[in-house]
């Protein structure tokens, strides 16, 4: 059997074990054929092999925007429809991954009404990555958020959207209590790269935890 045929009959095999092992190899496989496959298989029976090939699906290079607007609707599904918070994650940060704009409004739908937090930490995560400014605005709203973790994916993604709008928002959290925030914080503002993070950056220099200070000074990146 060539390559794809072999692939096609792991991921048809009745043993899940078998048909997980058949997602794996799909990332041999040129972009199309792996596309046409894993397809096949993000309504599984089986949590463990939908998470994986929607997670794959996620992170594939070389789909044309076509092959991309193709897998919309079926992340969609994934992100409403699947019963594993993790698989909706999943779908989550594929449809952000794929640079997917049109599924903003899902993502910010997932966001505000789903119960699970991994679901709203993979959309905030996400979605400095799409490249859509509409995202400003939810961003400010998690990095504001109680949850420590949102707090920290939402300063991971203001710095991948590059919106300097967001200097003085991080600036406010110099002195968290928490200095993995201050880590995160400044190492954010040194990737903005904008004259308004200096101050900040003065500030974060003279931390008290030599990990911060570094970062702040341009040497824990």
């Amino acid at each position: 059997m060539s390559a794809p045929e072999h692939v096609r009959a792991l991921l048809q095999d009745a043993d899940w074990g078998r048909r997980l092992q058949g997602v794996e190899q799909c990332r041999h496989l040129p972009p199309t054929a792996a596309m046409t496959l894993l397809k096949e298989v993000i309504t599984d029976r089986n949590a463990r092999v939908r998470y994986a090939a929607v997670s794959q699906l996620g992170n594939m290079r070389g789909l044309s925007p076509e092959q991309k607007q193709e897998l919309l609707p079926l992340l969609r599904e994934r992100l409403y429809g699947d019963t594993e918070p993790d698989v909706q994650a999943a779908a989550a940060d594929a449809l952000a991954g794929l640079g997917l704009q049109e599924a903003y409004e899902d993502l910010e739908r997932a966001y505000r009404e789903s119960p699970e937090w991994l679901v709203k930490f993979s959309v905030v995560a996400g979605l400095g990555v799409l490249g859509d400014a509409r995202v400003y605005p939810l961003l400010l709203e998690a990095l504001a958020s109680e949850n420590e973790l949102l707090q920290l994916a939402a300063i991971g993604a203001l710095a991948d959207l590059g919106d300097a709008r967001a200097v003085p928002e991080l600036g406010a959290l110099v002195h968290h209590a928490d200095w993995q925030v201050r880590l995160r914080v400044a190492q954010a503002l040194h990737r903005l790269d904008s004259p308004e993070a200096e101050p900040f950056l003065a500030t974060l220099a003279q931390d008290e935890v030599a990990i911060v200070a570094a970062a702040a000074r341009g040497n824990g990146e």
